[in-house]
């Protein structure tokens, strides 16, 4: 009885053990989002403000979103809701104008047009407001501005009251997409990475004749497996998408993203 005892309290602590152990690794929103939207490191010097580090190339989708000049420490958020723009109401910007004034400057503003680039600078999750937000920064390389703005803006993503504690971060990335969407420059650059890795394996593997091999039983891709797992299952994606810690396994019927280089989501 003593024996038995023991085994089932053995039992319990080695599932509470693996139960708070998965608990502590699984990735925050935030930490997903942060993964997803690569942020741009800013620099200066006598010249003035400069990209040190591309950060997740994005494209603009809806316009009205307004920004400041880079140098200026205050920013008025742009909101999205409900499938539209809602910028800084007249009240906000003859305020920064009054203020912009008493320091002898005059209030420079502009707005972001649909198809401007830009990197993300910083992601914020707030659950308790259900709000996710952005603050963005020009691409003026891409946008061919000269001389350059960097000129920044906040996007704030409200979401319907209650639903953000319990949203993916796909299902949160799909709605940050209908404003701010990974530009396929982004895109491209990430497959041709992965068709050069998928050409140079094909040449390591030389032009022999191999024999057919007898079709394999169906794989199955779980939480949790590294890239090698799943490509011993899968074999070679046709795409590899990588975004630093989240990288994307494009195959004919799947994708495959894996996080910190564990499969996190398969679609």
């Amino acid at each position: 009885m003593r024996q038995t005892f023991k085994t089932v309290i053995s039992v319990a602590l080695v599932l509470i053990a693996v139960v708070a152990g998965s608990l502590a690794q699984a990735p925050t929103l935030q930490e997903q989002l942060a993964a997803q939207y690569k942020p741009v490191k800013m620099g200066s010097d006598t010249s003035g403000y400069s990209v040190v580090e591309k950060g997740t190339l994005l494209a603009i989708q809806k316009g009205g979103i307004l920004a400041v000049p880079y140098a200026d420490q205050a920013v008025l958020p742009s909101k999205y809701e409900g499938g539209s723009i809602h910028g800084p109401n007249s009240l906000s910007l003859m305020g920064r104008k009054s203020i912009m004034g008493r320091f002898g400057k005059e209030q420079t503003t502009h707005l972001f047009q649909v198809g401007d680039k830009v990197y993300p600078m910083k992601i914020d999750v707030n659950v308790a407001k259900d709000t996710v937000s952005m603050n963005v920064v020009a691409c003026d390389t891409c946008n061919k501005t000269d001389p350059p703005t960097y000129n920044k803006a906040q996007v704030v993503f409200q979401f319907p009251k209650g639903s953000l504690v319990k949203a993916s971060a796909g299902e949160v990335e799909d709605v940050i997409g209908q404003v701010l969407s990974i530009s396929e420059e982004e895109q491209q650059q990430g497959g041709d990475q992965g068709e050069q890795q998928q050409g140079g394996d094909q040449q390591q593997q030389g032009g022999g004749n191999q024999q057919p091999q007898p079709q394999a039983e169906p794989q199955s891709i779980e939480k949790g497996m590294t890239t090698d797992q799943v490509e011993a299952a899968m074999g070679k994606p046709e795409k590899i998408v990588n975004l630093g810690p989240k990288k994307i396994y494009v195959y004919k019927d799947l994708k495959v993203t894996f996080l910190n280089g564990k499969v996190f989501d398969v679609q």
